[in-house]
């Protein structure tokens, strides 16, 4: 198989996330958030945020997915449930997970603009834990995003602001969480550089890379450290282009990866790919994180909820199209590979309707983003190679 050149970001990565897990330990107060929430507000409160979604894509790159979820099947969740919930629901019937498990929570975050699931599975969550759960209900987008959408958001955040006061017993500091904003959008903006070194050709990174170092701007976003990790991180793929280091020796083809990765199989990916001389660029999954809030607005909160609002899973077919055409035109690639993933419905959902909206030629592959039972390598691979061939 092909040759993988790791990135030296990829082991502080690791030891930030390590850090992180152990200091939600030690937190006086930790609310569990899903992944599309405006976790700013905690930080801004000095409360630690926990995602149980990054626990469950740990649990995936463990190869423990199917291990865990069936803790929650053997207690009557569905196989066609999301695996990432059945993930993490299992590991805390289990007692444990790769981590040691999560730390018990003082109360739920769930925001709904990725999917509705989370909704559920925080309700599930509340009842075992008897701990208060929030939900900040998202409109979704059709075609345009509307003031009243905006209002409506804006409203709840109001109201998630005193939720939080009571939670912690202090006031809210509006000059700390504009600090906060601060940071979150400068730590957004040197993830993006990041990210937007896939342009270069050769590429010095691949979305594998990116999936791997993706950690610290969804569970840390609104501290320094992802403002200085990803700094670091521009560093080194920087010198890689000076020196001509390509992720893939001598790319041939560059493509762009839509929906979550098959995480017990990202080294599988990398290496099918790079031995067939070709660079997967860049993706759906880990741009959907470069949204930057406008803090110069003076309706600071108005400016969040527009933000939080219109996320990449937040929005009609056309104009995800859009979005991806637009990526296959920054990254100039030459085809996309679509991931049709059985956990994942809001992001599965519709992508034949994409695909016929696509500028360049695409693949659909089916599998799981941590359930090794619906992998099958045999399958993907021939279909995998069939497509190389077309763009040869």
């Amino acid at each position: 198989m092909g040759k993988i050149k790791k990135l030296n970001s990829t082991a502080r990565m690791r030891e930030i996330m390590l850090g992180y897990y152990f200091q939600g330990r030690q937190t006086e107060i930790n609310g569990w958030v899903t992944s599309g929430a405006p976790v700013e507000f905690l930080y801004a409160m000095d409360i630690y945020p926990v995602y149980p979604e990054n626990h469950g894509a740990l649990i995936g790159a463990s190869k423990l997915g199917t291990h865990f979820s069936s803790f929650a099947e053997e207690k009557g969740f569905s196989q066609d449930l999301c695996s990432y919930a059945r993930c993490d629901i299992g590991s805390v019937f289990a007692g444990t997970s790769p981590v040691g498990g999560l730390p018990k929570p003082d109360f739920l975050f769930a925001c709904n603009n990725i999917c509705n699931t989370v909704v559920k599975w925080y309700e599930v969550l509340s009842r075992i834990f008897k701990v208060p759960l929030f939900i900040l209900d998202i409109p979704f987008v059709r075609k345009e995003l509307k003031e009243s959408y905006v209002d409506y958001v804006e409203n709840q955040l109001y109201d998630f602001i005193d939720f939080l006061e009571k939670i912690k017993g202090e006031s809210f500091d509006e000059s700390r969480f504009r600090k906060v904003l601060k940071l979150s959008v400068e730590g957004v903006e040197s993830y993006r550089d990041v990210l937007h070194m896939g342009r270069n050709r050769p590429s010095p990174l691949t979305c594998f890379d990116a999936f791997l170092n993706m950690a610290p701007i969804v569970c840390l976003r609104g501290t320094q450290q992802p403002l200085e990790f990803y700094r670091s991180m521009k560093e080194e793929l920087d010198e890689r282009v000076k020196r001509g280091i390509a992720a893939v020796d001598d790319e041939k083809h560059r493509l762009l990866w839509d929906n979550i990765p098959v995480w017990y199989r990202l080294r599988w990916f990398s290496e099918f790919f790079a031995e067939r001389r070709t660079c997967m660029v860049a993706d759906t999954y880990t741009n959907a994180w470069t949204g930057l809030i406008k803090t110069g607005t003076g309706d600071l909160l108005g400016a969040v909820a527009e933000t939080y609002i219109g996320i990449y899973l937040n929005i009609g077919l056309e104009e995800m199209a859009e979005t991806i055409n637009k990526l296959i035109d920054l990254y100039d690639v030459d085809g996309v590979v679509i991931h049709s993933n059985r956990s994942c419905k809001p992001y599965s959902f519709g992508q034949y309707e994409i695909q016929k909206m696509l500028s360049v030629p695409s693949i659909v592959v089916e599998a799981d983003m941590t359930d090794q039972r619906a992998f099958s390598e045999a399958q993907i691979e021939q279909r995998l190679d069939a497509f190389l061939e077309i763009l040869d």
